[in-house]
């Protein structure tokens, strides 16, 4: 197991950070070759043509071989999509127990958004500067009023897991994510695409970034086979 500490920040007051990786570019090729009784132990030509025939061919068994543990700090509303992909291990901070996280995020201007459309084919287009002002100023001024009556009804003795109710999904929380290669690439396929909600892009592409760093074979495998996960 190789401990790592990647950061990538995220939107206002978000993070990605690698805390874990077992296993990389060769660890794909050996359970690959496993089959035929083979191992190698460089990283060669025939090496990075196998990993490509793998993800070619969509022989995704060997890139599970390789697991990534990530610490998040993200909105809820994110944290909502995100638990859609569910061949992963996912242990959240936890408002019952502790005092929830006293960030929130506010969109930028250019983020302040319409839509417009039918289900399956919006369109979200800037709202212009005047109305996105307006609209920045509204949801802090309403989670500034939430997050205080939070802490009165603290005060006042009222159980954690009922004080939270108040608090609008804006408010950040924490997890703890752990995915293998195969899902975490599929995650990587859906979830920088264009047509993913903005802000969980912003966190997919923070993750694609950290396993570049980590599996560059098998991304740049995974580029040239059109972000299609094995």
């Amino acid at each position: 197991m190789i401990q790592l500490a990647f950061r990538q920040n995220v939107l206002d007051h978000g993070w990605v950070e690698l805390h874990s990786v077992m296993g990389n570019d060769l660890t794909i090729v050996n359970a690959a070759r496993q089959s035929f009784g083979q191992t190698s132990t460089d990283m060669g030509e025939k090496e990075k043509g196998l990993i490509n025939f793998l993800m070619r061919e969509r022989h995704g068994t060997p890139f599970e071989m390789v697991v990534f543990t990530f610490n998040i700090k993200l909105p809820i509303f994110v944290m909502r999509e995100w638990v859609r992909h569910r061949i992963a291990s996912i242990n959240e901070y936890s408002g019952r127990y502790s005092k929830m996280i006293e960030d929130y995020y506010i969109p930028k201007d250019s983020k302040i958004r319409s839509q417009t459309g039918k289900p399956g084919a919006y369109r979200f287009e800037p709202v212009g500067t005047f109305k996105a002002k307006a609209v920045q100023k509204f949801m802090a001024a309403v989670s500034s009023v939430c997050w205080n009556s939070y802490e009165i009804l603290l005060k006042m003795g009222i159980a954690k897991e009922v004080a939270r109710m108040i608090l609008p999904v804006n408010f950040y929380t924490q997890i703890t994510w752990t995915i293998n290669l195969r899902s975490l690439l599929n995650f990587i396929n859906l979830r920088s695409a264009d047509t993913a909600m903005w802000e969980i892009q912003e966190y997919s592409r923070a993750v694609e970034w950290i396993i570049h760093q980590q599996i560059p074979v098998t991304y740049d495998s995974f580029l040239k086979n059109k972000r299609v996960a094995p």
